[in-house]
C-alpha cells in the first residue's frame, strides 16, 4: 500500500549546473524522502491566463461541457459579484 503523500508549492531558482535553490525553508522535518515536480514555461516566453483559457476551450477533453444537458445555469442563477478592492 503506497503512503498518502502531502504537496507543498514554493519557488526556486535552478542554477547553471542545473541545481535547483529554495526561495524559502520547506516545512519538514527531514531528513526525510520526498518527490520532486518541477514547472517551467515550455518556451522563452510565459503563458498568461488567456493563454491557459484559450488552450482548454479548445481542447476535446471539454467537449461533454457542450451538450444540452451540462447547461443548468441561467443569468438569473446566483447573485453579482461586485469586486471593490
Amino acid at each position: 500500500m503506497e503512503a498518502q503523500m502531502n504537496a507543498v508549492e514554493t519557488t526556486g531558482t535552478v542554477d547553471e549546473q542545473s541545481q535547483l535553490h529554495l526561495d524559502a525553508p520547506l516545512p519538514i522535518q527531514g531528513p526525510a524522502n520526498v518527490r520532486v515536480i518541477v514547472l517551467y514555461p515550455a518556451g522563452p516566453e510565459e503563458w498568461d491566463e488567456s493563454d491557459w483559457l484559450r488552450s482548454a476551450a479548445g481542447n476535446p477533453a471539454f467537449d461533454f461541457l457542450k451538450e444540452p444537458e451540462e447547461d443548468v445555469y441561467t443569468p438569473a442563477d446566483g447573485k453579482p459579484f461586485n469586486d471593490k478592492v
